[in-house]
Parts: structure tokens; C-alpha cells; sequence
């Protein structure tokens, strides 16, 4: 049974506080009535999360907290005291940060990139805003055109950026951003560069004309399909009303218009784009 972590157990008995759940080395912990469904029984296999309450109390919960051990999330702080931080990460018990693992003093109402390990003095689960410890600069197994999982995190004059695979650090420059995103989404992404250093450029499309036109072509007839086969958007259009309709950059646009153009799946008229039915 690993705190910190989702584990499948088996529903071993009941009484009065909740059921009591085992795992395959007839480990036990409560889920408490709390946590117990009308039509939890006897055998039953269950997922719960596993931590420590705050008598320090192994304990199962079926809530999914947004976080688990070993992964980074986006978390806002709820409170802030003379002991450190407490981040709200979906569980009724507040996630702490100590002072000790923050990069500067956190403010309550604020969101943080936070990591979550298991403390060895205490063997209780904390959060930490230092992540740069817990992030691999070193022998990076990602390689160009390589789609990856991203969590975005923080945004800067160059960009936003990103964990890569829960396991690196990214960048997507502001000129690879072509529709609204912020801190806190996760979503595919893909490997441009990765650099000496151990840094990664990241983009989210493909690299390469062939794929990027597929993906943005789709992107136009899908926006031509929901608006009954016409788009007020020619090749003089400017720049900012294509990323506003299509989320896409003036020059990713003319080359897909041009894709769809020489397929004949489009008409270019002076002030619209036509879907050829």
C-alpha cells in the first residue's frame, strides 16, 4: 500500500467508523463512513487515494486529490501561518508546504507549481515550490517531434513554461502560441529542440510542413463546417482577427488555406473561404 499514491484494495470488513480496506500483503486501512457508497460491500475492489490524516492517521479516501506522489500540479494556497503554507489539493485536509520548501513566501489566494513527496523525518506527504530539485536536466530520453504531456506553470517574457512528462522543463515561445492558454492546463505538446543545457523548446503542433498542415487544415474545415461552410477570412486577413477565429498565426494559416486550395476542397473568394461540399 503506497501513501500518496491511488491503490486498488479489497473491502476486508465493515464497523463502525467506515469499511476496513486490504491490500494483497493484508495491509489494512479505514475508508471512513464518509467516504462509503450505499452499495459498497464485503470483497468489493475499490480505488482510494492513500495519506495521512491529521491525528497522522493512514486513511483511504475515493476523492481524487489533484495531485499525487511524485508529480508536479498548479495548486493555489488557502492559508498562510507561522508554519508555512496550505494548498487546497481536493482532499478535506489541506496540503502543507513548509517554509523550507518554498522559493519565496507564498500568499494565501495565490496559485503555485508545486511537487509532492512523502517527508522522511515525519513520513507525511508535503508539497514543495522548489521544483527545480525534482526536475532532470540530464539525460533527457525525449527527442524532436516527440509528443509529450505538458503542464504549464508559469509564464514570462519569452513565453510559458512548461513540465514536459513530469519530468523536465520546457518552453513554449510566445511566438509558438497561437490560441489562449494559461498556468495550470495540461495538454499534449510536442519536442522542438532540445538544447546542450538540458532545456527544451516545445511546441503545440507538430514539427515539420507536412504534419502541421494536416493538423491546421483540419483546424480550418472544422471551423468552415460549424459556420455553414463559409469564413469571413482571406489571405489578406490580419493576424490578429486569424488567431481570434482559428487560434492559428497568419503564416500557419495561408499554408494550410493554400493545402486545402490546391485539393480543391476550398474556394478563396475577395472577402471569404468557401467549403467545397
Amino acid at each position: 500500500m503506497e501513501i500518496g499514491k491511488t491503490n486498488k484494495l479489497t473491502v476486508a470488513r465493515n464497523s463502525d467508523f467506515g469499511f476496513y480496506l486490504i491490500d494483497d500483503d493484508k495491509n489494512e486501512v479505514l475508508l471512513p463512513n464518509s467516504y462509503v457508497s450505499e452499495d459498497l460491500k464485503i470483497a468489493d475492489d475499490i480505488e482510494v487515494f492513500i495519506y495521512k490524516d491529521s491525528e497522522n492517521r493512514i486513511i483511504a479516501t475515493n476523492l481524487k486529490p489533484f495531485i499525487q506522489l511524485g508529480e508536479f500540479a498548479v495548486l493555489q494556497a488557502k492559508d498562510v501561518n507561522e508554519y508555512g503554507a496550505f494548498m487546497d489539493w481536493g482532499l478535506a485536509k489541506d496540503l502543507f508546504v513548509p517554509f523550507g520548501e518554498q522559493t519565496k513566501k507564498m500568499e494565501a489566494g495565490n496559485w503555485y507549481l508545486i511537487y509532492l513527496l512523502l517527508d522522511e523525518e515525519t513520513n507525511r506527504l508535503i508539497g514543495s515550490n522548489k521544483v527545480k530539485k525534482f526536475l532532470h536536466f540530464d539525460e533527457i530520453d525525449v527527442k524532436q517531434n516527440d509528443q509529450v504531456d505538458l503542464l504549464l506553470f508559469d509564464r514570462t517574457e519569452l513565453g510559458i513554461n512548461a513540465i514536459v512528462n513530469n519530468k523536465y522543463k520546457g518552453l513554449i515561445f510566445n511566438s509558438d502560441i497561437h490560441k489562449n492558454i494559461q498556468a495550470g492546463d495540461k495538454m499534449s505538446g510536442f519536442i522542438k529542440q532540445v538544447r546542450e543545457d538540458g532545456k527544451i523548446d516545445l511546441s503545440l503542433e507538430p514539427i515539420g510542413y507536412k504534419n502541421s498542415i494536416d493538423i491546421n487544415s483540419e483546424i480550418i474545415i472544422s471551423a468552415l463546417k460549424n459556420n455553414n461552410g463559409l469564413l469571413e477570412l482571406t489571405d489578406k486577413s490580419s493576424p490578429e482577427n486569424i488567431k481570434y477565429i482559428l487560434g492559428l498565426s497568419k503564416k500557419a494559416f495561408k499554408k494550410a488555406l493554400g493545402n486545402l486550395y490546391k485539393n480543391k476542397i476550398v474556394e478563396l473568394h475577395k472577402n471569404e473561404i468557401k467549403l467545397i461540399k
